[in-house]
């Protein structure tokens, strides 16, 4: 196996990912009003390790679902690298107003440029782009499902902070999510 298509390349995505990710944290506003949800948390937890951990053995679970191929192990990385990719540009763009739990800042504005402006919630694409590459690479039935509990996960939160941004922007907010979607960007 080359060097670039192996399981460091996949785990140093993630790292890079981390550690923007950590970083940017500390440069966000101040909360205004904050939900939490511990069953998210639970799910994220769960679904990474389902995806990341090697050890992880469930039966059938640890069945593969694509063959060994360099060739799809190196799509995978493609996805995967995509898909950080994304979730990093959306990030840096949405930057002061980032929060990891569904909040309002003070002073929040509703970013409707860069990937929102296509998009309501590109970072949980980006991410979920880059799990489905890393599963890929992964190529067991146990990555698939732990890809299926982060994007219930995301799903739900993304569902939380639309009402919450309903509420807090009323019409602009309505006329933003009829044209954008809300995982992929509206077609039509």
């Amino acid at each position: 196996m080359s060097v670039l298509i192996s399981w460091n390349t996949v785990a140093s995505l993630w790292i890079i990912f981390g550690v923007y990710w950590a970083i940017s944290a500390l440069r966000v506003k101040r909360m205004q009003r904050m939900e939490t949800s511990w069953w998210r948390l639970a799910a994220l937890a769960v679904g990474a390790t389902l995806i990341f951990s090697q050890s992880a053995r469930f039966g059938t679970l640890s069945e593969r679902f694509v063959p060994e191929s360099e060739w799809i192990k190196g799509s995978a990385i493609l996805l995967a690298a995509a898909g950080v990719g994304i979730a990093i540009w959306a990030r840096r763009h949405l930057g002061e107003f980032w929060s990891a739990r569904v909040t309002l800042k003070v002073d929040h504005q509703l970013i409707q440029s860069g990937p929102y402006a296509r998009v309501r919630h590109p970072i949980y694409s980006g991410l979920l782009v880059a799990m489905l590459g890393t599963a890929l690479f992964v190529g067991e039935w146990r990555a698939l499902v732990g890809v299926l509990l982060v994007f219930v996960a995301h799903w739900q939160k993304a569902q939380r902070e639309e009402a919450l941004l309903t509420e807090q922007f009323g019409a602009a907010y309505q006329e933003y999510c009829k044209r954008t979607g809300a995982l992929i960007p509206r077609v039509f």
